[in-house]
């Protein structure tokens, strides 16, 4: 319910302000849903849409799974952290426009440049947080698993993940923040389709409700997958916490 009402004064803003302003600078809510509807008629927002998403999760995937692996290794090994530090120090602070430029010089206007360059701007978040997960393991864990002899996919799975699980839940979140914003930069520089070209198109021709019509979508679109999926996923790797504070309670 709160929610809603936080919509709709949203809604009753956004109109305020389309009222006192120009519709070619803002056009009204009515104006941005016709053109909407336009574009799914015709089926290119879908279309644009389905292809951003797809980036976004190649790109998500592949820097959650280098940026593990990394980050554990370098919470778990301190001549890797010495090692690799620097290299992590450079990504964290290297403007994410370069990367892109980069990646688009050196491998060309590809698909692979793409993904690759919004890969790597997210991996060093991915790797500073599981860095931190895997420093923090309890070693009196890591001792039960010895004494009771785990095979390493048994430590793996019992030991290492579900001590690490919020780390990879915060990274997730800030991860998916990140990307998305990154693969509307790499669409508008170097791609021919997607929801950052359409925006750029919008841009050049100054066209506020066609910009509208593509930013909209993919804020909600992305809205759903905070809702239905990033938040489940941290309530549900978060619920061992909340057991063990009732239990504390009762004692």
């Amino acid at each position: 319910m709160i929610r809603l009402i936080s919509l709709a004064t949203l809604l009753g803003l956004w109109q305020i302000g389309a009222w006192l302003s120009e519709p070619r600078r803002l056009p009204g809510p009515a104006l941005v849903f016709e053109a909407i509807m336009e574009e799914a008629r015709s089926g290119a927002l879908f279309s644009n849409l389905a292809i951003t998403l797809a980036r976004v999760i190649a790109a998500f995937v592949l820097a959650m799974s280098l940026g593990a692996a990394i980050g554990y290794l370098m919470g778990r090994n301190r001549i890797a952290d010495r090692l690799l530090d620097p290299w992590l120090v450079a990504l964290l602070n290297l403007p994410a426009l370069v990367v892109i430029v980069l990646a688009y010089v050196w491998a060309g206007l590809t698909e692979a440049a793409a993904i690759g360059a919004v890969a790597l701007n997210k991996l060093p978040n991915a790797v500073v947080m599981i860095r931190e997960g895997a420093r923090a393991l309890d070693p009196q864990l890591e001792e039960m698993a010895q004494a009771f002899k785990f095979s390493p996919a048994m430590r793996l799975q019992h030991v290492v993940l579900p001590q690490l699980a919020p780390y990879f839940a915060a990274a997730t979140r800030s991860g998916l923040s990140l990307v998305w914003k990154i693969v509307l930069v790499v669409e508008l520089l170097g791609r021919s389709n997607g929801v950052g070209f359409e925006i750029n198109m919008a841009f050049q021709q100054f066209d506020m409700k066609l910009l509208f019509a593509y930013a909209l979508p993919f804020v909600g679109l992305m809205l759903a997958v905070e809702t239905f999926l990033v938040q489940p996923l941290e309530r549900h790797v978060a619920r061992w916490r909340r057991g063990g504070a009732r239990r504390r309670d009762r004692a």
